[in-house]
Parts: structure tokens; C-alpha cells; sequence
């Protein structure tokens, strides 16, 4: 038992990988919420902490409510509905993510995660405030949104914009490009925005949106997260100045040769990379 507890705070906080990081997170926060109220239902026949948990870290689409509750954009994102809510999203969340550090490195997760949430909130919100068919029902007085979906869309959408024709198998289906599988998703949950589940949906494609849109910049070379990323980092207090210009194999590549690789992929596949290439991309990802 104590190995195993052992593996996994090794995978969550000493792997570099954001991606064990998020599902641990969401995971730990489901057990907090959901073990303590089902206790409570057993033995008290009440349910105050789920109710009263779910009004404080869910996203309320009613902006007075909004506006008391001004970190639920952030908190929501690791709130989730049932345990097959979370089982889909985590899955989804493993796979994708594996393909999406692989090639972009594992910095990058955590800040893409967050920014296709805000993005999914952020349109949930606004659909449910300015479109007719939700403001004639005052549909936002009551609606409440939980759930990783948005950040899990950012990171699909934005791992098959890198990767369009990167194929994985799936049970019953057979192989599937990635670009395929994205725009089922996208379909699907545009035929949805008219049905019970719409600000789920809306805010599904708000992920989807912030992802494409992400990649495309990093293939143009603006690195969002990256920037982000920068401004909290600290100068550093000594700079060397080397005169030899030999090339050294175990240096960190430029950006710019790493977004011309990426703008590579994202045309011809990552087959047609060099082997030039795969290896400055491989050092990219190890330090990204």
C-alpha cells in the first residue's frame, strides 16, 4: 500500500507531467465532495454538503449570482456531476494529453487546461445572457455548470490541429485520424446547444475554440502559455557569454525551428519529419 501511494505522488507531483497533475486533482476533489455526501445521505438523511459545495464551486450562468461567486469561472472546472462524468473526461483527458506532451511538451498542459475552461465558461455565460432562445426562458437564472469538458476540448481540438492525421485505434471503430474524431465531437455538440444539456455544449465549444486557436498562434509563433509563462519567471542574476559557435546536440533548440516543425506536422504528418527533426523535437519536448 505504501508503494503504491508512493507511485502515484510520484506520477501527480515529481513526473513533470502536468497531465497526471490535473487528473489528480480532479479526482481528489471528487472523493472531498462526493464521499462526505453520500455519508451524510446514509446516515442523516440530508444533503446539505452536496448542495451547499455545488452552489459555492459550480458556474452560475445568472450574472448577479456571477458576481458573488467570482471564482467559480476557475472552480467549476474540476467539479464534476457523477462518477461517469468524470470517468469520460479523464479518459478522454489521459489519451489526448499523452499525444498533446509528447509533442508540445508538459508545460504547456496545466495553462491549456485552464484557458479552454475560462474559454467554455466564458462563452456559456454570454450564450446564456445574449442569445434569444436562453434569455426569453430566463434560462440563466437557474442554470449552473460543472465539469473538465471545456478544458478536455481545448486539449483535443488542440492536439488534432497539431496532429490531423495522427490515427488511434478505437474499440468497435478501428483506426481514426485525429481530425476526424475533433470534428465529430464539434458536430455533436453543436447539434446539442438546442437540447437539455445546452450550456454543457455551448461551453464544450468555447474549449474547442480557445484549442484550435491556440495552436494556430503556436504555429505562427505566439506562444500563449509560453508568455504567460515568461512573465513570472525570474531574470536571471549571471549571464554567460560563450564565443565558441559550435553546435551542441544536447542544447535547447529555438523556438523558431521548433514552430517550423510543428507547422511541418500539422501539413504533412509526423512521418515526413527528418530525423534532424524528430530529434530537435524530442529535446523540445523533454524541456518544454
Amino acid at each position: 500500500m505504501t508503494t503504491l501511494w508512493q507511485n502515484i505522488q510520484y506520477k501527480i507531483l515529481r513526473s513533470g507531467s502536468k497531465l497526471n497533475l490535473l487528473i489528480g486533482i480532479n479526482i481528489a476533489v471528487f472523493l472531498a465532495v462526493n464521499i462526505p455526501a453520500v455519508i451524510e445521505r446514509l446516515f442523516f438523511e440530508s444533503n446539505f454538503i452536496a448542495s451547499h459545495l455545488n452552489d459555492y464551486l459550480s458556474l452560475p450562468a445568472y450574472l448577479p449570482k456571477l458576481l458573488t461567486r467570482f471564482w467559480t469561472p476557475f472552480t467549476y472546472m474540476f467539479m464534476h456531476a457523477g462518477v461517469l462524468h468524470i470517468l469520460f473526461n479523464m479518459l478522454w483527458l489521459y489519451w489526448f494529453g499523452q499525444i498533446f506532451e509528447e509533442y508540445v511538451g508538459k508545460k504547456r498542459t496545466l495553462g491549456l487546461y485552464i484557458m479552454g475552461g475560462l474559454a467554455g465558461a466564458l462563452l456559456f455565460v454570454l450564450a446564456f445572457n445574449t442569445i434569444p432562445a436562453f434569455t426569453h426562458a430566463n434560462a440563466a437564472y437557474l442554470s449552473v455548470m460543472v465539469g473538465a469538458s471545456a478544458s478536455v476540448m481545448a486539449i483535443i481540438v488542440a492536439t488534432a490541429t497539431l496532429l490531423p492525421d495522427y490515427t488511434i485505434s478505437l474499440i468497435f471503430i478501428g483506426p481514426v485520424r485525429l481530425k476526424w474524431l475533433a470534428l465529430f465531437f464539434v458536430i455533436i455538440d453543436f447539434l446539442g446547444i438546442t437540447g437539455l444539456n445546452a450550456g454543457g455544449e455551448m461551453s464544450h465549444l468555447g474549449g474547442a475554440l480557445l484549442g484550435y486557436v491556440y495552436i494556430r498562434q503556436l504555429q505562427n509563433g505566439n506562444d500563449w502559455i509560453g508568455n504567460i509563462d515568461k512573465l513570472f519567471r525570474g531574470r536571471p542574476k549571471l549571464k554567460i557569454v560563450a564565443k565558441n559557435t559550435s553546435k551542441n546536440p544536447s542544447a535547447l533548440p529555438r523556438q523558431e525551428d521548433v514552430d517550423v516543425i510543428l507547422d511541418k506536422i500539422s501539413k504533412s504528418g509526423y512521418d515526413s519529419l527528418s530525423k534532424q527533426e524528430k530529434e530537435i523535437l524530442f529535446r523540445a519536448s523533454n524541456e518544454g
